[in-house]
């Protein structure tokens, strides 16, 4: 007998071997996985007792640990007199209820909160809870000091008392000085631009903003907006421009005309895409537009060339006419 022969085993020898193997791999898996999941829970077991265990020697429940959590979460800031706030609303700003007790004491023995730094000596005050309670106490003008609002008083006494001195300075020097304005407006400290009268009008094509600033209900801001967009345009040529500039008043249109108007034009011809939007009366579209038509079919040499152009309806081209050149 040769040792090859010792060892071989029939089919179903074989089949019982494999079998068997199989079978002891499938309890020693069950066993592992099983034994892992009883020492888990164990170990959470353990550990929920311990937390009970140190829970019951402290003399808190658990119960009392979560509603202890959620009074934290609830609590609110805002503002709060002490003189004066009641019990819920210091509960809620999360004072505990022995220190809401402490504070009913003191004001029904007549105690008062002169100052938020006095709230600070509240019996079981921390450091932390007054810094953030600090920002919101409020002390009502009623239970501040006397000498407070002595104090106020003094203070505006004299502020009167410097601000007639300076009228009274100012009057003097009116009386003497010879510059007639004084006279014809009588303000109190500033010089105002003295205003049109009804049918008084201005040239809006040369108006600066010192002249703009006689027109009723144009101040510094409005004048400079009219100039500003006068420059964007080239000039005025029609007083309704105006009516452009985003809130303008309208009341103001009366006051003035237009006389002699220059503008400054653009060559069609020349400018880029990019300079000709700059323009109020000409938008991207039409600028592209203008770009295209000079690479397409040469210089423009009339406005009446673009009325085919969908981009440029009759309106359009009217307003553009005075600020354009070829």
């Amino acid at each position: 007998m040769n040792l090859k022969s010792f060892f071989y085993l029939h089919r179903s020898d074989r089949r019982a071997v494999i079998f068997l193997v199989a079978l002891f791999l499938l309890i020693g898996a069950i066993v592992y996985f099983v034994g892992n999941g009883f020492s888990n829970t164990s170990d959470v077991l353990m550990s929920d007792s311990i937390d009970n265990l140190s829970s019951s020697s402290i003399g808190v429940s658990p119960k009392e640990n979560d509603r202890e959590r959620l009074e934290e979460m609830s609590t609110k800031h805002f503002s709060f007199d002490p003189n004066t706030a009641d019990s819920a609303t210091l509960r809620q700003l999360g004072l505990a209820p022995y220190q809401i007790r402490n504070i009913y004491k003191y004001r029904a023995k007549g105690g008062v909160y002169h100052a938020p730094e006095e709230f600070a000596r509240l019996y079981g005050m921390t450091r932390k809870q007054y810094q953030e309670l600090a920002p919101y106490i409020k002390i009502s003008d009623d239970f501040l000091p006397a000498s407070t609002l002595a104090s106020v008083r003094a203070y505006q006494e004299r502020r009167a008392e410097r601000q007639q001195q300076a009228r009274e300075a100012f009057e003097t020097f009116k009386a003497n000085d010879k510059y007639r304005a004084y006279k014809e407006y009588d303000r109190d400290t500033v010089r105002y631009p003295i205003k049109l009268q009804v049918g008084q009008k201005i040239n809006l094509a040369t108006a600066d903003t010192t002249v703009l600033k006689k027109v009723p209900g144009i101040g510094s801001g409005w004048a400079k907006a009219i100039v500003a967009y006068g420059k964007r345009l080239g000039g005025y040529v029609a007083v309704g421009q105006l009516k452009e500039i985003e809130g303008f008043p309208e009341e103001a249109l009366p006051y003035f005309d237009i006389k002699g108007w220059h503008t400054t034009k653009l060559n069609l011809n020349m400018l880029t895409l990019s300079q000709l939007r700059k323009h109020p009366y000409i938008n991207f579209y039409q600028a592209r537009a203008i770009c295209d038509y000079r690479r397409l079919k040469g210089k423009l040499t009339s406005l009446s060339q673009l009325r085919l152009l969908k981009d440029f309806p009759e309106e359009a081209l009217l307003r553009l006419e005075p600020y354009v050149c070829f």
